[in-house]
């Protein structure tokens, strides 16, 4: 019976290491470690049977995943996790970079060129600064603009 229970001692290794591997950055050393203890764990069923082989594999194809998975979620609203995840951009400011369907709208609307199209450059349409794209080579700052085409999210813009 103490090797069952060596078995499952590895087990909960395994979900301490995996755990951490997501917490701590180890280059993947914790993982190697969590599959090792669940190798061991395994070999210690199988050598009880394969029906407890079995059923210790079964388990371990549900706990990893499971594990991993709980971890990640967790691991965002850590204090960690807060310094060192992106957060989304806040699209409430106006500061962000408008949705490809916002910029479509902007098809014949007419603007300033902030900084000078190079081609691509910085314009101005009804208040909100937007990457755009010159049809034609380089353009001025003033000149007034028009857009012809929204690529993806890369609006083009012509001459007036």
């Amino acid at each position: 019976m103490s090797g069952l229970v060596l078995a499952v001692f590895l087990y909960v290794v395994c979900a301490v290491l995996l755990i951490a591997e997501v917490f701590i950055p180890s280059g993947g050393l914790l993982g190697v470690c969590a599959f090792a203890a669940v190798a061991g764990g395994i070999t210690i069923f199988f050598g009880h049977g394969p029906f407890a082989g079995w059923i210790g594999v079964g388990f371990a194809a549900v706990m990893i995943p499971s594990i991993l998975a709980l971890a990640y979620k967790i691991f965002p609203k850590t204090r960690f996790g807060k310094a060192v995840t992106l957060s989304p951009p806040d699209r409430s400011t106006g500061d962000a970079i408008p949705d490809a369907e916002q910029l479509r709208r902007l098809v014949g609307a007419r603007g300033v060129v902030l900084t000078p199209l190079r081609p691509v450059g910085v314009c101005e349409f009804s208040g909100k600064r937007i990457e755009c794209v010159a049809e034609s080579g380089y353009v001025d700052k003033g000149t007034p603009v028009e857009v012809i085409r929204v690529q993806g999210t890369q609006p083009t813009v012509r001459i007036r």
